[in-house]
């Protein structure tokens, strides 16, 4: 990929406008509460709310193949109609 001379400059440029933003807005906090040193905004690897997703995909897939199979197996349980052969002549 071709960069820009200048595109280190405009991404350092975005990051201190992002920055002055949340401190005009009052939601930049440099202090550490937690205790195990982590910055509060980070929220880990993986949020909540991508695990419920996760699990509701996962849900909706094994309910669907659930049915699918059910009908399967239902119609593999019926008696096939073998159909029968036409009579030739008298």
């Amino acid at each position: 990929m071709i960069r820009h001379p200048y595109s280190p400059v405009a991404h350092g440029a975005t990051h201190q406008l992002y920055h002055w933003l949340l401190v005009a807005a009052g939601c930049e906090r440099r202090q550490v509460d937690r205790v195990d040193g982590a910055p509060e905004r980070d929220r880990g690897a993986v949020s909540l709310e991508q695990v419920l997703w996760f699990v509701a995909a996962g849900v909706a897939v094994a309910v669907i193949a659930n049915v699918l199979w059910q009908r399967i197996a239902d119609q593999a349980d019926e008696d096939i109609e073998l159909p029968e052969s036409p009579t030739v002549g008298p």
